[in-house]
């Protein structure tokens, strides 16, 4: 058997993902990159993200990141018998991950409590729509709509009055990255709990709920809502609590940020834009007269702007040490010299290809000990074999599950 070294933070951690799509394999790949060894269990056709996106060859390219550092083993689950050869793979785990809606993962006879007669240490973290109960338990659920009644959704539309346009998505999906973050922390703070804080030995559930993840992330709506009434609405470019902070237009068509939002900041901007006179206006004095004025400041710094093309004005703002930057796409983000120094994007080779990728590099920056990208995605169940033989099972067995069926 194939012997493979793992570096990183989370080394010696084993984590089964039982997931598809993106969250809880996002959960998976942040814990792999960070060392821990992942095997993840998808379908004999495989995950469904390796047909998304963009694709060389019918080859997805997002898989190549997505499913980096981990370990794939192609079970069909819905096979009499696949059960069993989970529940021989997680007597070796410390986590398993799954996103599948309540309880269907029970009815494939894996509920927790069969789970943990294999393993009663096995920390189980369950990521889904709505959470593991509730009213809206069953209910079907993607990144999307757990972005809508987290209320991102409406605060990421245009301000109101100026579209008739549909509330814009954020970009990426990310209800499902949020939710699986917050997975991988449960999961590691569930190990601290077992392995440390309470030192008792025993697994715990972590349940994760799209629509929490979201709804965690609204800074004040609540309390606001709660004590005045008021509804957040959506702002567009600006900040609703703070001015000026906004995208503002140049000469050669780019929109550039700019954060001058604190009294120095303010008083800078001001400097550069031509003198005392619009910092000792009283509709700008501080933040809040800024805040209730901001259309018209806003004009004012725009005009200013657009007499610059992008890479004058920036210049002009990096000298003066007032926030600003050129709203990037993704040709940017990959030549920015700040992100190739710190490996935030780097070049993989991946065999799937017969070429180097370009990746995301590892977040967070852990020192002396980091993690690193050890391979790319795999093809689907490259590692069937591998793991489990690792776990246990003969040659003949593994034989057998094959001439059923159950794994590939």
């Amino acid at each position: 058997m194939t012997q493979r070294k793992f570096s990183g933070p989370l080394r010696g951690m084993r984590v089964l993902e039982i997931g598809h799509f993106i969250a809880a394999p996002f959960c998976t790949r942040l814990l792999a990159d960070l060392g821990a060894d992942v095997v993840k269990v998808e379908p004999l056709s495989g995950d469904p993200v390796r047909k998304w996106g963009d694709s060389v060859e019918g080859k997805s390219l997002w898989w190549s990141v997505h499913a980096r550092n981990k370990r794939s083993v192609a079970v069909n689950l819905k096979a009499p018998g696949a059960a069993g050869v989970i529940l021989r793979l997680v007597r070796d785990c410390d986590a398993l991950v799954e996103n599948f809606r309540p309880g269907q993962l029970a009815r494939m006879g894996l509920s927790n409590e069969t789970l943990r007669r294999e393993n009663p240490a096995l920390v189980i973290g369950h990521v889904s729509g709505y959470g593991q109960d509730g009213p809206y338990r069953d209910r079907a659920a993607f990144g999307v709509i757990g972005e809508a009644i987290g209320g991102l959704r409406h605060l990421s539309d245009h301000p109101p009055g100026t579209s008739d346009l549909p509330p814009v998505r954020v970009g990426v999906s990310i209800g499902d990255s949020l939710a699986g973050l917050y997975a991988a922390l449960g999961i590691v703070s569930a190990l601290w709990q077992r392995d440390r804080a309470a030192g008792d030995g025993l697994g715990r559930t972590v349940d994760v709920a799209l629509t929490e993840s979201v709804l965690s992330l609204m800074e004040g709506m609540l309390p606001e809502y709660g004590e005045t009434g008021k509804v957040r609405q959506p702002s567009g470019s600006r900040i609703p609590t703070a001015a000026p902070s906004s995208a503002y237009p140049t000469r050669d068509g780019k929109w550039v940020l700019i954060a001058g939002n604190s009294e120095p900041l303010f008083q800078r901007l001001c400097a550069l834009m031509g003198g005392s006179g619009l910092a000792a206006d009283p509709r700008f004095c501080d933040n809040p007269s800024r805040v209730a004025n901001v259309a018209a400041l806003d004009d004012m710094i725009g005009a200013w702007t657009y007499q610059y093309e992008a890479a004058a004005l920036l210049d002009l703002l990096e000298k003066a040490d007032v926030p600003a930057t050129r709203i990037y796409d993704a040709a940017d983000c990959a030549a920015d010299p700040q992100f190739r120094h710190r490996e935030m994007v780097r070049e993989v080779e991946d065999p799937l290809f017969g070429k180097a990728l370009t990746h995301p590099g590892i977040v967070p920056k852990i020192t002396d000990d980091p993690g690193e990208i050890r391979w790319c995605g795999p093809a689907i169940g490259e590692h069937t074999d591998e793991v489990l033989a690792g776990s246990g099972f003969t040659l003949p067995e593994i034989a057998a599950l094959r001439e059923k069926e159950i794994i590939a």
